[in-house]
């Protein structure tokens, strides 16, 4: 690679950075522009954690799963109505009983939200009736008696044999089947809208009378999307009622406090790093902290554009990747002094470097990522932000010990 080249890789590595120096520290940027602040978890910030036991005496086994996905997505669409930054709903497993994780972060009306999330979902059927106003006619979804009390379930299935087009199959009881053929009855190619917290799920047409509480519901559905559908559907016509077993509040304070720790620990972690990295190679150090501020600019640049919700456990996280990026350079400046021992000139003993060092940097760092995978898999919560973290910031020290220190060296050395 000719000098220039070179010269205009480093020249834009070096206005890269800083760029992404002046997005990372929000001081700068948020003089300059609102886009993408920091996403902080309960631990900096600041909020509630609050979790639901969920009664699943009455759901059959064979629905208990939709049931429960279900009951997550209804219970994250009534969270986003508090306008909560970043707020998170996930399941978790305690005791061998389904758990239901709801995260606010900054939430002051916690009473108001324990009200409205813990409250079961309400699933209703509508029709449309034409209402007029003021000489305005106006189409309008209007209550009926059928709702999720005389409904069975909902289920995903196919059409006839040879298409593979998703149906969504629902079953009514005794009771609910006679409701639905009187509705469909009097709704012969009218829509008939299904609302979850009077938000409408789906607004099918009536073909015909339907008689037996059984229905079959049509579309141009992708898979996943009638799922979803379904799982929805269950949450409200299933009675998995939801009770709050524990609520944890941290106070904004300590979260404040917490961050600045966490600051701190990560700054000077960083600063003996760079210290050893001068103190044990002097010249070549100067290279790996060069690298290492690039590295480090680079990575929460994409934190914050992902956006990865930092907690302490991700900031931990990050930290160990710091250390991952220092060992890449480790191993290249060790090869590379083997090489001059035995008579290499610098620049071809640089090449050789990185050549021998890159299948040990490989496979250290894609052993730590697949590490990093199953930990976000099969964990919850903090541990998930640690994982997310170290994967995010492995990936870079990839990029970090290969191309900005080559690049560094081969701008430098004779």
């Amino acid at each position: 690679m000719s000098r220039s080249r070179l010269i205009g890789i480093f020249t834009l590595l070096v206005i890269v950075s800083a760029a992404a120096g002046v997005f990372s520290y929000e001081p700068w940027w948020q003089t300059l522009s609102s886009f993408r602040p920091w996403s902080l978890g309960l631990d900096l910030s600041g909020g509630t954690v609050l979790t639901y036991a969920i009664d699943l005496s009455n759901v059959g086994s064979a629905d208990r799963a939709s049931v429960v996905e279900g009951l997550r997505d209804v219970i994250e669409r009534r969270v986003n109505l508090f306008g909560v930054q970043e707020p998170r709903v996930y399941l978790a497993r305690a005791g061998g009983e389904d758990r239901l994780v709801v995260e606010l972060a900054g939430t002051r009306d916690v009473t108001a939200a324990t009200e409205e999330i813990g409250a079961t979902p309400f699933l209703e059927f509508r029709e449309v009736q034409e209402i007029v106003e003021n000489g305005t006619t106006t189409a309008a979804f209007v209550a009926t008696p059928l709702n999720g009390r005389y409904v069975k379930a909902a289920q995903v299935g196919f059409g006839q044999a040879g298409v593979r087009t998703p149906e969504i199959y629902l079953q009514f009881n005794d009771e609910g089947a006679a409701l639905f053929e009187q509705l469909t009855e009097a709704n012969i190619g009218k829509p008939l809208g299904i609302f979850i917290d009077n938000e409408l799920l789906e607004a099918p047409t009536v073909q015909g009378k339907i008689p037996g509480g059984q229905a079959v519901i049509t579309g141009s559905y992708t898979l996943d999307e009638a799922r979803a559908f379904v799982e929805r559907f269950n949450a409200g016509a299933l009675p998995a009622p939801i009770t709050l077993v524990h609520q944890e509040t941290i106070n904004p304070d300590f979260g404040a406090d917490s961050l600045t720790k966490a600051i701190f620990a990560g700054a000077l972690g960083t600063l003996v790093v760079m210290i050893f990295m001068l103190v044990y190679y002097h010249r070549l150090g100067i290279y790996a902290v060069a690298a290492l501020l690039i590295y480090v600019a680079l990575t929460l640049a994409v934190f914050k554009l992902v956006p990865v919700t930092m907690t302490l456990a991700g900031i931990a996280g990050f930290i160990l990747s710091i250390g991952m990026a220092v060992d890449a350079n480790i191993l290249v400046f060790e090869r590379m002094k083997e090489e001059i021992r035995k008579g290499a000139a610098r620049t071809a003993a640089m090449e050789e470097g990185f050549k021998r060092a890159w299948t040990s940097i490989r496979d250290s760092n894609i052993s730590t990522m697949i590490t990093a995978v199953v930990l976000y898999t099969f964990t919850s919560s903090f541990v998930q932000g640690f994982a997310l973290a170290l994967f995010i910031g492995v990936v870079m020290s990839m990029f970090s010990a290969i191309t900005v220190t080559r690049t560094l060296m081969r701008v430098f050395i004779k």
